[in-house]
């Protein structure tokens, strides 16, 4: 009787091939993915400053962001060192505007904005390059209104106040994204000043719930508010070093400084408008220590 010498050895080889195969592919899949990883940190710890120009919009006409920029924060970014600062620059503020002349600092969005669509975060960052010598070439804008579509996805925000301030009393509270707008909003019974404080505490907020697993599982739901009330020239090989500089640098120890009451001098313009000359003297040293590291 005939025996096939291969019948009882073939489907060992097809077996020890098909294992070798799937051994190989995952062994690529796990290695493309350290190597990304490895990528991302490099990238991230590669020394060097970020600065971020970060531009509120509130109520502008629908579909369009011609507006005064209510909220002006600028942001550095330091991975190896490191250090995250953020400074809220007043509204008010009495500038010389490149190509306008002097006047606040939050119509030089409106005034370009107002010539071209998307010209407004140039023209503010031009402002404040020309007027506090710090070299920013990143934005990221965004609408108010679309802050409510953004926190509703987030499930909310946990906000965790040690004052009283914005109608809320010191502890932990979650608001629902308008009970959310109207805290960054607010200016009954406070000034300006109260509302730049505010601000930084919302995205310091936005920072911490952002670093929780949970959140991460509701990004598809977040994406799409994201892009409607957000847009931004930064680009995307940034975003590893941001991220990793919050990191290493912990949201309890972000440096978050207000051009303060001591920094400036109220006056009313010859057109009556309530205005604040800066106190160049006083707000150069707090420039040089958050970016001139």
């Amino acid at each position: 009787m005939y025996v096939d010498p291969w019948s009882s050895t073939q489907p060992v080889n097809v077996k020890n091939n098909s294992r070798r195969s799937c051994c190989f592919g995952c062994g690529s899949v796990i290695a493309i993915a350290v190597g990304l990883i490895l990528v991302i940190g490099l990238i991230g710890l590669l020394p060097g400053r970020t600065n971020v120009l970060v531009i509120g919009i509130d109520r502008a006409p629908e579909g369009t962001s011609l507006g005064r920029s209510d909220t002006i924060i600028l942001a550095t970014f330091v991975p190896i060192n490191p250090y995250v600062g953020m400074l809220s620059i007043p509204r008010d503020l009495w500038v010389t505007i490149p190509g306008i002349g002097e006047n606040r600092i939050n119509t030089a969005h409106f005034f370009a904005e107002s010539e071209m669509a998307g010209q407004g975060p140039q023209a503010t960052m031009e402002t404040v390059r020309y007027n506090f010598g710090i070299d920013v070439n990143y934005f990221i804008r965004v609408n108010f209104e679309g802050l409510k579509e953004i926190v509703d996805a987030m499930g909310g925000l946990e906000l965790e106040l040690e004052n009283a301030t914005g109608g809320y009393s010191p502890g932990k509270h979650k608001l629902k994204g308008d009970q959310a707008l109207a805290f960054v909003r607010d200016r009954e019974g406070t000034d300006d000043f109260f509302r730049m404080e505010r601000g930084q505490l919302f995205i310091k907020s936005v920072l911490i719930q952002s670093l929780k697993p949970a959140t991460w599982l509701r990004l598809p739901a977040m994406a799409p508010a994201i892009l409607r009330a957000i847009d931004t020239n930064l680009p995307v090989w940034q975003l590893p070093r941001m991220a990793v500089s919050i990191l290493i640098t912990g949201t309890d120890n972000i440096d978050n400084r207000v051009i303060t009451r001591d920094m400036v001098h109220p006056t009313t313009t010859a057109g009556g408008a309530q205005v604040l000359i800066p106190d160049w003297p006083k707000i150069n040293p707090v420039l040089l220590e958050m970016f001139g590291q």
